[in-house]
């Protein structure tokens, strides 16, 4: 099978539960922005130089693919992202935090690769939550799933932080 199907031709697209929507629909947006976040956090891992980083964001990046897939589900037993998600990123927030000196100033984006990029995540994650909020206007949406993302871009924040606080 060929990576094109011609089913989006017409301007729909196919979501996970098998419904077609618009490809210009709120949930489309929605999972479409998710999927960014995927990227610049693929080229944050890249670029980090401190494994510890690296490898949460291998896990957060295996937590956004359930993220979309919720997103792009219209069944209710679709929910993929629960409390526990959100108690894990809290937990991991606190983790790196703790190892930070306090923040006195703002910052400017920009003083390692790796931070830049998680600086361009957490940025993007700011932009789909929002989208997740236009959604959540038109049709149902978990309060998990929003937190999630909520402190997905906290969390970017602090390894932004924890990645560039010996390098810089």
């Amino acid at each position: 099978m060929g990576v094109y199907t011609k089913t989006g031709d017409k301007g729909t697209t196919g979501l996970f539960t098998g419904e077609r929507v618009d490809k210009d629909s709120a949930r489309v947006e929605a999972y479409g922005n998710v999927d960014e976040i995927n990227s610049a956090l693929g080229l944050a891992r890249v670029w980090c130089e401190k494994a510890e980083v690296r490898e949460e964001l291998l896990v957060l990046q295996k937590l956004l693919m359930l993220i979309m897939a919720e997103l792009a589900s219209l069944s209710d037993s679709a929910a993929y992202i629960t409390a526990e998600h959100v108690q894990k990123l809290e937990a991991v927030i606190d983790k790196f935090e703790q190892q930070l000196p306090p923040l006195k100033n703002f910052l400017i984006p920009g003083g390692t690769k790796g931070g830049a990029f998680l600086d361009l995540a957490r940025t993007t994650t700011r932009r789909a939550e929002r989208q997740v909020w236009r959604l959540v206007k038109q049709e149902p949406v978990s309060e998990h799933l929003i937190i999630a993302l909520n402190r997905l871009s906290d969390l970017c924040f602090v390894l932004m932080r924890f990645e560039e606080q010996e390098l810089n």
